[in-house]
């Protein structure tokens, strides 16, 4: 991680952390944590939060924040942006956000290559890497949760949520899906 990623993260940070956003945010945990118990087949639920939540704390290139709950014993298959760099924090639980690097000659940079493992938890005491990750675009990656407790995340984009793309691969017809997490006129989509 360089030096400035850090310090983006340590800033990111700093803004989850405190009591006013966390007072915030949590009537959002709240909906998506609801969301998952009504909607059994789900692996995970998802809600944006407006900025205006952050009060301007967050560093210039964020243009979206979210909370996902993500079902216990759920693993959602590899997926990626490739229009946003994500950065992600444990808020609740444990997860596993299994990685993968871009094979220069693979068009989906799967071929071959191994998942590293970045187990997340929600300790407040634990260093920044063992809570947060940072994603850049098209980089694979597979959250993996373990059977015990729903993971909850916040979640960072650089593109606003009516933009991010979320690709994956299509794994009956060896294509490629692509969908939005939120329709334009805000609406989540599971």
């Amino acid at each position: 991680m360089t030096a400035e990623e850090r310090s983006r993260l340590e800033a990111l940070d700093a803004v989850v952390r405190s009591n006013e956003v966390r007072a915030k945010i949590k009537p959002v945990v709240d909906r998506v944590c609801a969301a998952l118990g009504r909607e059994p087949e789900a692996v995970m639920t998802w809600e944006p939060i407006p900025l205006e939540t952050f009060r301007q704390k967050l560093p210039p290139e964020i243009r979206s924040g979210w909370v996902f709950v993500l079902r216990a014993g759920a693993d959602t298959g590899a997926e990626r942006h490739p229009n946003s760099h994500q950065r992600m924090m444990t808020l609740h639980g444990t997860g596993d956000m299994r990685v993968r690097a871009l094979h220069g000659g693979s068009s989906t940079g799967l071929a071959s290559l191994p998942w590293q493992s970045n187990v997340l938890v929600s300790e407040p005491s634990a260093p920044l890497e063992r809570r947060w990750i940072s994603i850049p675009p098209n980089v694979w990656h597979r959250p993996v949760v373990g059977k015990d407790a729903n993971w909850v995340v916040v979640s960072f984009h650089t593109v606003p949520a009516e933009e991010l793309i979320e690709e994956k691969l299509d794994e009956v017809g060896g294509g490629m899906k692509q969908k939005k997490y939120v329709e334009a006129e805000g609406r989540s989509k599971k």
